[in-house]
C-alpha cells in the first residue's frame, strides 16, 4: 500500500482535477511515476544488503539496475491499485514513467537545447556531498527544512605559530577533518587584534579584541593591540606541515566576511572543503586541496590520515589527538549548530571539491523571474517564496555519479 503522505497528496490533486472538470475544463488524466533516482537505489540496496557504491559494482551494475526497474514496477502497481481504491480519475493504462525511453529522450532534447544556448558547463566547485550515497546534493535538494538538523560536535581552538616571532595565531573550527587542507588564515582588516601574554604558554596568543572572552582566565596582560591589516602577509606554520599537499608558504590573508560573532576573529581557510572558502580562494589565488574521495576516505598522500573515513566521530577524535600531540591545541568544547544531512539516508554531509555538469542559472534567471509574473499564485505568499528561490538558486547540478538515473548524453 502507498504511504499516508502519498495518499494525502494524490487525494488533494485529484480534488483539484475534479473541481476543474466540473467547471467545464478539459483535463489531461495521465498519472505519473518518478521512477528514477537515489530513493529507488537505496530501496534496492536495503533489499540486497548492499551499503556502498563499491558493493554495487561488485554485485554488477547491470543486475542492480534491473533490480531497480523491478522495484519501480512493483511499487507503481501497488500505488495504482491504492489510487483506484481512493476513486481517483486517471487513465490508469497510460501512466508515464520517468525511466521510459520517451522521457529520457525528452530530457536529452532539453539538454541539447541548453547546450546550443551555451548553458551546459563543467563546473569545478564545492558541493554538499553524501559519503554514504557517494553523490552530491543540489541547492534545490537542500532547500527543504528537513535538510538541516541540530548536531552537537567537538569544536577546537588551535594555535598556529607565526614564523620568526613568539606569537601564535588563535584559530577556531568546528570541522577538524579539514585542517589537513588548510591553506591560509583569514582576518578582517578593520578589526583590532590583541597580542596577549597568557598563563598556559611561553608564547603569546593573537586574538580579536572583541573575542577576548575565549581566553577565559588565561590572560596575564595585553602586550599590544594592532589592526588586522598588520597581520596580513605574515607566514605561519599550518597544522599538518609534513603533508606533500602542504609544501607551500601559508600566509594570513584579508577577508571582509570574517566576523566577531564567534570564534577568534581568525578563520581557518580550506578552499577544497567549503564553499565560502572556495570563492575566497578563487578571488585571491589560493590553492584548493581536496583531501577525500567520494566515500569520504582520505587519499593516500595524506600521511597518517590516509585510508581513514573523514565522516566519523572516530576520525574527529583522532585529528584532535594529533593536534594536541603537536602542542597546537588551546582547548576543545562542545558546539551545537544546524548541520546539513542527506535527505535520503540521513547521514551528515561533507563539503567536497568536485567536477559537476551544471546548467548555468545566471543566464536563465532573468527570464524565469519574468515568467512567474504571468502565474497566479494561491496563496499569494507562495510567489515570494518562488522568487526568493530563483534569486538565490546556484547553478543547477545535473550529474550525480550514480547508476540508476537519466544517463547524461555528454561526450
Amino acid at each position: 500500500n502507498m504511504g499516508l503522505h502519498h495518499a494525502f497528496n494524490r487525494t488533494f490533486k485529484d480534488a483539484m482535477i475534479k473541481f476543474a472538470a466540473l467547471c467545464g475544463n478539459d483535463e489531461h488524466y495521465q498519472n505519473g511515476f518518478d521512477a528514477h533516482g537515489l530513493p529507488v537505489e537505496l530501496r534496492v540496496e536495503t533489499e540486497l544488503g548492499i551499503n556502498s557504491k563499491k558493493e554495487i559494482e561488485s554485485y554488477g551494475i547491470d543486475k542492480f539496475v534491473e533490480k531497480c526497474m523491478q522495484t519501480v514496477e512493483k511499487y507503481s502497481a501497488s500505488q495504482t491499485e491504492s489510487s483506484i481504491r481512493l476513486g481517483q480519475w486517471m487513465n490508469w493504462d497510460d501512466s508515464y514513467y520517468t525511466n521510459s525511453d520517451n522521457n529520457i529522450t525528452s530530457i536529452w532534447y532539453f539538454l541539447k537545447k541548453c547546450d546550443e544556448k551555451g548553458l551546459i558547463a563543467n563546473s569545478h566547485r564545492i558541493m554538499r556531498w553524501c559519503t554514504r550515497c557517494g553523490t552530491s546534493l543540489s541547492d534545490h535538494e537542500m532547500s527543504d527544512d528537513d535538510a538541516y538538523k541540530q548536531d552537537t560536535c567537538t569544536a577546537i581552538f588551535f594555535k598556529c605559530p607565526i614564523k620568526n616571532s613568539n606569537n601564535d595565531m588563535l584559530v577556531w573550527t568546528t570541522t577538524p577533518w579539514t585542517l589537513c587542507a588548510n591553506v591560509a588564515i583569514a582576518v578582517n582588516l578593520e578589526f583590532d587584534y590583541n597580542i596577549v601574554k597568557v598563563k598556559s604558554s611561553d608564547r603569546n596568543l593573537i586574538v580579536c579584541a572583541d573575542r577576548m572572552s575565549v581566553l577565559k582566565d588565561d590572560v596575564i596582560e595585553v602586550i599590544k593591540t594592532i589592526k588586522g591589516s598588520e597581520l596580513v602577509g605574515l607566514s605561519y606554520e599550518t597544522c599538518f606541515p609534513e603533508l606533500p599537499e602542504q609544501q607551500f608558504e601559508h600566509k594570513i590573508v584579508a577577508w571582509d566576511e570574517v566576523s566577531a560573532d564567534e570564534g577568534t576573529g581568525a578563520v581557518h581557510i580550506a578552499p577544497g572543503c567549503g564553499d565560502a572558502d572556495f570563492e575566497l580562494g578563487k578571488k585571491i589565488g589560493l590553492p584548493s586541496i581536496c583531501p577525500i574521495d567520494e566515500a569520504g576516505v582520505y587519499y593516500n598522500n595524506f600521511g597518517v590520515l590516509a585510508g581513514k573515513n573523514a565522516n566519523t566521530d572516530e576520525l574527529r577524535d583522532f585529528v584532535l589527538d594529533l593536534i594536541n600531540e603537536r602542542n597546537k591545541t588551546y582547548y576543545t568544547h562542545k558546539y551545537t549548530h544546524n548541520y546539513p544531512h542527506c535527505w535520503r539516508c540521513k547521514h551528515p554531509l561533507l563539503f567536497r571539491l568536485v567536477d559537476q555538469w551544471v546548467i548555468k542559472m545566471d543566464e536563465l534567471r532573468p527570464s524565469l523571474i519574468q515568467e512567474i509574473d504571468k502565474v497566479e499564485f494561491q496563496p499569494d505568499f507562495m510567489k515570494k517564496r518562488m522568487l526568493d528561490w530563483l534569486n538565490n538558486m546556484g547553478d543547477w547540478a545535473i550529474s550525480r555519479s550514480r547508476y540508476y538515473g537519466v544517463p547524461l548524453p555528454i561526450y
